[in-house]
């Protein structure tokens, strides 16, 4: 926001949330009721409008793909929440020119019946963009750095230091009116001059979007070797790098996207070179490249895929939920589902700060259901091996093992990484003993018994072990009586009367404490009584089936203040919140253990790691 919001600041829509798309009903109900225009006006509307937005999702995607934008990445500070809420309404500009677009086709004589391509009408929207266009705009630009209109105005824009792709079109609705008359002359120009078209409309709005993306896309795409080779191209055409002078220093480069006016008028940075130099030459994130935890996700559910930080900005930065909107993306999910099942990599996903530590969580490519098909195995095994290897090249201290990374059925808890790479430098961490110690302290202070599903897990034998030794009475259902006995004789026999076998569901009828670590269908959760809190740590998570029943979160902390660079939600976690055994990787990064944590959970460290987090700065989420 404004640093003193002035008049029109706001557009119209801006309170009505999603309700706003409404305004394109009417063109879409157009096409589909055949009510069309001569010129399919309504049409084109909503083609342009889907153009512009796969230009943006496109920037976005590669500027936020450590494979492509990393090396070359201009500024270092790290995307915040704070940003993402502010520029969420980054598209309003979509909408406003689709409005604006069809009121001139509608009232000014003579703007509709374009021929499908002129070739001089393109030569006439490139005079008029390169004469009026770039000129009005770099002094309406000056104008706005006016100590009263930044304020009011333009401040909004520039609270994007760090820019993303679509931060170039995040203004407030006055600044936009400005904008969209001046940048609409290329389009009236040869309107008047009688040689506009169809592909010149089309043509000049990509240009425009996909220079726009570029200039804020925070990754320099412009060789400075051919700078050096074409000396006139930096007076025509701007880059990232020369424009991310202007959002860090804020009174130079004022330019739209030719710097010739910034020559002729003394307002070129002198660093623009230098900076597109560096940047160009890589190297200003490389002590981000260096992690000191590595931390080995994997998908869930298909749709899963699209809460990729890279992939969904705003999906990502919102706990993640299956909805209605993204179902018809299926189609898509399987095509990446298929394709990475043959050649995909681990790739890293998100990278924070804490402090000089460097976190970095990287993707197995793997859903879920994978881990469940024998046959996947040895192929998630070996991706696992790559990836730790990966994490000891790049100087990795720990490798966290998040989620199903970890199944006691795909490789031991971890304990197989161990024993096939004995010299192995990092240390491996599954986290579950976090992860158990958050949910011990979920549970009430005063507690007489639990019923407890996935009883012979790590996390579940661990649970029944520290509650019963204080003296809670924990009814624990396994089918198999050898692993109730072998987990029995762990137990010091003072409390072993308070480990109690059970074999059926309808057991804990008469318990309103469940710590459920298989998982429950809907039925199953009928035997649970009225007023039952199923605390978690399965893997999906329950379906919430029951109205009268509580369902704590899976086991997860919140990071520290201190943590830099959360832009994206992980998974269903609320917003800053992460799994317990991420946490836990970076909590045994941070008290420098030299111990693997690996296979069985050591109940006696269970207090001990609690109170390390604690001490960090974690928190319950």
């Amino acid at each position: 926001m404004a640093s003193t919001p002035g008049f029109m600041y706001k557009f119209p829509w801006d309170d009505w949330g999603n309700g706003k798309y409404l305004l394109m009903a009417p063109f879409l109900a157009t096409v589909l009721l055949g009510c069309d225009d001569a010129d399919n006006w309504s049409m084109h509307v909503l083609c342009i409008a889907a153009m512009r937005y796969l230009n943006a999702q496109l920037w976005q995607m590669a500027s936020r793909a450590n494979s492509i934008s990393e090396k070359t990445r201009i500024q270092t500070k790290l995307l915040e929440f704070k940003q993402i809420d502010r520029e969420d309404n980054w598209d309003d500009y979509i909408i406003l020119q689709s409005l604006i677009m069809t009121l001139v086709h509608h009232v000014l004589p003579g703007y509709s019946n374009f021929p499908l391509f002129n070739s001089r009408g393109f030569w006439h929207c490139l005079v008029c963009h390169v004469g009026p266009t770039e000129f009005i705009y770099y002094w309406f630009h000056r104008v706005l750095h006016h100590h009263s209109l930044y304020s009011a105005y333009h401040s909004h824009h520039h609270a994007s230091f760090l820019t993303e792709p679509v931060s170039g079109s995040c203004h407030p609705f006055l600044e936009h009116l400005g904008y969209t008359a001046n940048f609409a002359i290329p389009m009236l120009g040869p309107w008047w001059l009688g040689t506009n078209s169809v592909l010149l409309i089309y043509t000049y709005l990509f240009i425009f979007d996909f220079l726009n993306a570029w200039g804020h896309c925070n990754f320099e795409v412009v060789p400075y070797w051919a700078f050096e080779a074409f000396p006139v191209m930096k007076y025509l055409l701007y880059t990232p790098s020369y424009h991310s002078l202007h959002h860090s220093r804020v009174h130079t480069n004022f330019c739209l996207f030719m710097p010739v006016y910034d020559y002729v008028y003394g307002t070129m940075d002198p660093k623009s070179d230098a900076l597109h130099a560096s940047s160009w030459e890589g190297g200003r994130m490389a002590g981000d490249a260096k992690p000191d935890v590595v931390f080995l996700a994997h998908g869930t559910e298909m749709l899963s895929v699209f809460h990729l930080p890279f992939m969904g900005r705003n999906l990502s930065a919102h706990p993640f939920r299956p909805s209605w909107y993204l179902y018809p993306l299926y189609p898509l999910a399987v095509v990446i589902f298929l394709f990475l099942r043959v050649f995909g990599t681990p790739f890293t996903a998100m990278k924070h700060r804490l402090q000089k530590m460097r976190l970095h969580v990287r993707v197995i490519p793997a859903w879920g259901v994978q881990y469940f098909v024998k046959s996947e195995h040895d192929r998630i095994n070996n991706l696992l091996r790559r990836a730790i290897r990966e994490g000891e090249e790049a100087g990795a201290k720990v490798i966290g093992l998040g989620a199903l990374n970890k199944a006691e059925f795909l490789n031991a808890g971890g304990s197989i990484f161990v024993e096939e790479m004995p010299d192995i430098k990092p240390r491996i961490v599954h986290g579950n003993t976090l992860t158990t110690a958050v949910v011990l302290r979920t549970l009430p202070a005063e507690l007489p018994e639990v019923f407890l599903t996935g009883a012979t897990s790590k996390i579940g034998k661990a649970v029944a072990l520290y509650l019963a030794a204080k003296g809670v009475k924990v009814k624990m259902l396994t089918p198999s009586k050898e692993r109730f006995e072998a987990l029995l004789s762990h137990a010091k026999p003072e409390h072993q009367g308070n480990l109690i076998h059970c074999t059926s569901l309808k057991e804990g009828s008469e318990c309103s404490q469940w710590i459920v670590g298989k998982p429950l269908e809907p039925k199953d959760q009928t035997h649970a009584p009225k007023g039952t809190v199923f605390h978690q740590f399965v893997v999906p998570p329950l379906k919430e089936a029951r109205k009268d029943c509580t369902y704590g979160q899976l086991p997860g902390m919140k990071l520290p203040d201190a943590v830099e660079g959360v832009h994206s939600a992980m998974m269903d976690m609320e917003r800053r919140c992460v799994y317990a055994c991420y946490a836990g990787a970076i909590v045994h990064a941070m008290e420098n253990w030299q111990h693997h944590e690996v296979g069985a959970i050591d109940p006696a460290r269970i207090d001990e790691t609690w109170d390390a987090a604690m001490r960090h700065g974690f928190k319950l989420c």
